[in-house]
């Protein structure tokens, strides 16, 4: 994906320079700016007005040191982040990543995509992200207590419900933000919406568990009814098999598909007679176990160590819901060659650029995450929103929103992408979408 445009050229090679140890930030600000060619040729005022010099800098980094005490007494020490990318259109709005894999560089990454995912939600929320090198995996209840109420008494300086509203992410759920929200309130003595993905019993919104998976099958169905198709006797892959995967394969499964495989980090299930969802939920929601215990309820299903080989199952429609660069571009020939005619994705940047390079070349339908994954943080955005009026909607209300909202976001990606004169590329028309609101608000205010 060659960048002609002089100005996009010189700009993106000045940010490699200063971010040269953070290729995944690279990486997305590359894939932006190869959609936005036919943008700068028209608007000039942004290129006077240093607004994509502005849009690649956030605007406030934080990092800091997290110590936490482990059950046997000994202290241990993770690093915090938190990086508030852009507030042109509302407050910073994005989750918390608890992961060993954290850095700066791959928190910039998600920062700077949310920018554009929450502008593409039609709602008032700028761009951020958070998070911590720290590993929830194998610790006790006490020990992520621990941890989190370490992390919060740090990161409660910087955030707010009108400044800066963090979320869940991979390794963040309902126990940690639960945690983190009760250490808020404790320091800060107030009871506000800072957080979105809470409990019901304290401000969280009916739907958000579902919003993510439930919202990247309503952005694929739009996708697929405007190319003359639908989910209906289609064979689905889906990644990952957390909240994302999860509800995913639940609303694939409802509109008439069948999902035949699905992982986690250690490996990858096939069940060909299609997944039993109520054994993962059983196995990932309340055991907190590996993928392969589905064999226990499923003998006749096959597991295999690695989750690399999920993409050589034949399928119509793959739903990558697990990590950034999940679908390189040697998977991506495989899916090709084995007839997949769509890739939706649910996770944060699944695929690489020679994925993409190869989705586009071979005329599949790609929902690119920027806007096929916004319905987990649009319904965070429907929770702030409860919070402000001090009332609670029910599953249906949130729901209903919810398929609008992802309804207007395809509608924006299918507009733009002809406007600019690529019908059909949907990575293109997110881009273009997203980033004329967040630049034009930017301009607006000024050099800030």
């Amino acid at each position: 994906m060659a960048i002609k445009n002089a100005y996009l050229n010189d700009l993106l090679e000045r940010t490699k320079k200063r971010n040269a140890n953070e290729p995944e930030f690279i990486q997305a600000v590359t894939e932006v700016f190869t959609s936005l060619e036919p943008v700068i040729e028209k608007r000039q005022d942004l290129v006077d007005a240093g607004v994509l010099e502005r849009i690649v800098e956030p605007e406030r980094q934080i990092m800091f040191r997290v110590p936490w005490t482990d059950d046997n007494g000994k202290v241990h020490v993770n690093r915090g982040f938190r990086v508030q990318f852009n507030s042109a259109i509302g407050p910073y709005k994005g989750g918390i990543r608890l992961h060993p894999s954290v850095n700066l560089g791959i928190i910039k990454f998600l920062g700077f995509e949310q920018v554009f995912k929450n502008s593409l939600t039609t709602l008032p929320m700028g761009g951020g992200k958070g998070g911590s090198d720290f590993d929830p995996k194998g610790k006790s209840d006490n020990e992520i207590m621990n941890f989190c109420q370490s992390f919060m008494t740090e990161l409660c300086k910087y955030i707010g419900a009108d400044c800066d509203v963090p979320a869940g992410d991979i390794g963040t759920g309902a126990r940690e933000v639960g945690f983190m929200f009760g250490q808020y309130k404790r320091i800060r003595n107030e009871w506000v919406g800072v957080l979105t993905g809470k409990g019901l019993t304290y401000g969280g919104s009916l739907a958000r568990k579902e919003a993510t998976g439930f919202g990247l099958c309503y952005f694929t169905n739009e996708m697929l009814l405007a190319n003359g198709t639908s989910f209906e006797g289609k064979t689905v892959l889906v990644s990952g098999s957390g909240n994302v995967a999860i509800y995913a394969c639940e609303k694939a499964t409802s509109y008439g598909a069948k999902v035949v495989a699905m992982s986690d980090s250690n490996g990858y299930i096939y069940d060909k007679n299609g997944i039993d969802l109520k054994a993962i939920k059983q196995i990932k929601e309340v055991e907190r176990k590996r993928i392969t215990e589905y064999l226990k309820y499923h003998p006749e299903a096959e597991y295999h160590e690695g989750c690399k080989g999920i993409w050589t199952i034949p399928c119509d429609i793959a739903l990558p819901c697990a990590t950034q660069n999940e679908i390189d571009g040697e998977s991506a020939k495989i899916l090709v060659k084995n007839g997949c005619k769509v890739v939706s994705e649910g996770a944060n940047m699944p695929s690489t650029p020679e994925a993409i390079e190869t989705y586009l070349a071979n005329g599949l339908l790609y929902g690119p995450a920027k806007a096929a994954n916004a319905g987990g943080v649009a319904t965070s955005g429907l929770e702030m929103s409860q919070n402000s009026m001090r009332l609670s909607w029910t599953f249906e209300e949130v729901d209903e929103k919810l398929h609008g909202i992802m309804r207007s976001i395809f509608k924006a990606c299918d507009d733009y992408s002809k406007e600019y004169g690529m019908p059909g590329n949907y990575m293109a028309g997110a881009n273009i979408a997203g980033f004329l609101k967040v630049a034009d608000a930017m301009k607006a205010q000024g050099n800030v």
